[in-house]
């Protein structure tokens, strides 16, 4: 299957129900069964969930890469000559719109339900993501969000519950800062290529990207992986006198 040619309705959820409930170990050795295991498949350790939910794991993202590409500036920030709440903000909204803002209402447009927002921002030190701009995406059927950058806003994120994976938080503003560079081409996330469409899996051990020409393969024999793992712990849970959960259902 080639990268550039959409997937049909039927044949997402066709993926996603076999990666439901995966977990990003699982996947990794669906990998490896496979001889794909052995690249940059996974992400880097630095990237971590924002937090955990330790009730019913509704930190865990499974979806198809949505990718975006930011560039940092190479050139001074020409702040208004007048500084204060209104010619600053005029001039933000005015950078916003030319050079540091995805095109938002476009991508609003394009989001399907268990699309997942990749962003390639290499550890530039700004919020890119917040609050706002990233619940809009998650209302609009996003899983969430991963980047090797990092949001700001993260207590409202946390307390929206929106699935963020990153390797830093951030305090301030793009204007000035970065330059948005295109939406849903290939992207390097610090070290790993995620290209639209790619299956992203995360959890608590972090980010994996599965190719999406091998993803039902992959996604297979991870599931089988699982069900061995499950069999294995109930085991134990009935040996300890522990009732069973979720995690072996």
């Amino acid at each position: 299957m080639d990268y550039e040619t959409p997937l049909t309705e039927e044949e997402r959820e066709e993926i996603v129900e076999i990666y439901r409930d995966l977990r990003v170990t699982d996947v990794s050795d669906g990998l490896d069964f496979y001889g794909f295991g052995y690249g940059l498949n996974r992400m880097s350790p630095e990237i971590e969930p924002l937090y955990r939910d330790m009730e019913s794991f509704d930190h865990r993202i499974v979806g198809f890469a949505y990718t975006m590409r930011f560039l940092p500036t190479n050139r001074r920030r020409n702040l208004p000559d007048e500084l204060g709440f209104e010619p600053v903000t005029e001039w933000r909204n005015e950078l916003y719109e030319k050079e540091a803002m995805f095109p938002h209402e476009q991508v609003s447009n394009e989001i399907q339900e268990h699309d997942v927002i990749v962003c390639e921002s290499h550890d530039i030190p700004t919020g890119i993501f917040g609050s706002m701009n990233t619940f809009d995406l998650v209302a609009e059927g996003a899983a969430g969000l991963v980047t090797d950058s990092g949001p700001r806003d993260t207590d409202e994120l946390i307390k929206q519950e929106v699935p963020v994976y990153s390797k830093m938080v951030n305090k301030t503003i793009t204007p000035g800062r970065t330059i948005f560079d295109g939406i849903q081409i290939p992207v390097n996330i610090s070290g790993s290529l995620v290209r639209p469409e790619d299956v992203i899996v995360a959890d608590g051990d972090g980010v994996v990207v599965v190719p999406i020409e091998i993803a039902k393969r992959v996604g297979e024999a991870a599931r089988a992986e699982q069900q061995d793992d499950q069999e294995a712990r109930r085991e134990l849970y009935e040996k300890a006198g522990l009732e069973p959960d979720f995690t072996l259902e």
